[in-house]
């Protein structure tokens, strides 16, 4: 998907433009061949800044080309993947290109949140001329949605803390591994994110302008935040799936001893049956009561062996 926008320089205005215009903010999603061709050729840039940041496992980075004044900057925005039980939280490389001083180029794979909020027209004093102020707003955005997705994963790891209490049930559990898993994620992108950032605030790749530094700095700080809270989260599903490990091991124990247990009281009214059910003289074989008393000793007996059990806490 192919689309080209544009602040209008009187009325401040952001509108979607058919023309590759300078000035103009061209947002790039999953792109055909036909697509990147073009863009390339109206452009003037090499197709391979476009096809890096579409590489699903490019790492946060900054690239800038001399010869034709490009700069690539990759960042990893968190995203959202269905499937059919659980959300998986998970992060996708954004490509950001500054072409020369005319064009800005947004690159990814799918759709995302951060600019999806530009598209909406959510961001408040932002221009698609302004590219040094538009980059550090989207690396502020992103951060921020870190922050918001940190709060959801925490809340759910609650929600399924609470249902685990009452049942060990494994979908719960396969909840908290996925949960886990996507803290693993976040945080590795948010710590790639902040040596970006760092790099940015240099002011050797991009030129700083005071009221954009500050953009930065704000930004910077949201990601250690979000990184320091990934972190403790992190720590403290770890603990959460530890204890409930142990938990499961426990209570597997518990239903192994009880069921030895009740095996054992069951086989002594089977184990006497057996002697009196041998073709040998016995006691009581020839008396009218003898069924009876039989199973009077079996009852007592296994009342004994119940009690017994009992005593030893083998039937908690």
């Amino acid at each position: 998907m192919l689309k080209i926008y544009c602040t209008d320089m009187e009325t401040d205005k952001l509108e979607e433009i058919k023309e590759f215009r300078k000035g103009a903010w061209i947002n790039l999603v999953n792109p055909s061949e036909s697509e990147i061709k073009k863009v390339c050729e109206n452009i003037n840039i090499q197709e391979d800044f476009i096809r890096d940041a579409l590489d699903f496992e490019e790492k946060a980075r900054i690239d800038h080309e001399e010869d034709d004044d490009t700069t690539l900057f990759v960042v990893d925005v968190p995203i959202i993947e269905k499937n059919e039980e659980n959300d998986i939280y998970s992060t996708m490389p954004l490509g950001m290109i500054v072409v020369r001083d005319d064009y800005f180029l947004t690159v990814s794979l799918r759709k995302n949140k951060v600019i999806e909020d530009f598209e909406k027209k959510k961001i408040k004093n932002f221009q698609t001329y302004k590219k040094t102020r538009f980059i550090f707003q989207i690396l502020y955005l992103n951060s921020s949605y870190f922050l918001y997705y940190l709060k959801k994963i925490n809340k759910e790891t609650e929600i399924a803390e609470y249902i685990l209490k009452n049942s060990m049930k494994n979908k719960e559990l396969l909840k908290l591994l996925s949960l886990e898993k996507g803290l693993v994620y976040f945080t590795t992108s948010l710590k790639s994110n902040e040596i970006v950032m760092e790099k940015a605030m240099r002011g050797k790749i991009v030129k700083l302008y005071e009221d954009d530094e500050e953009i930065l700095e704000d930004a910077i700080t949201e990601n250690r935040q979000a990184i320091e809270m990934a972190q403790i989260y992190s720590n403290i599903l770890n603990g959460t799936m530890d204890g409930y490990a142990s938990i499961i091991s426990n209570n597997l124990n518990g239903v192994m001893k009880f069921l030895t247990s009740i095996t054992i009281v069951l086989a002594v009214p089977t184990m006497i049956s057996s002697f009196w059910g041998m073709n040998v003289g016995l006691p009581f074989q020839h008396s009218p009561f003898g069924f009876v008393v039989m199973i009077f000793i079996s009852v007592v007996l296994t009342l004994l062996v119940t009690w017994w059990l009992k005593r030893k806490d083998m039937l908690n």
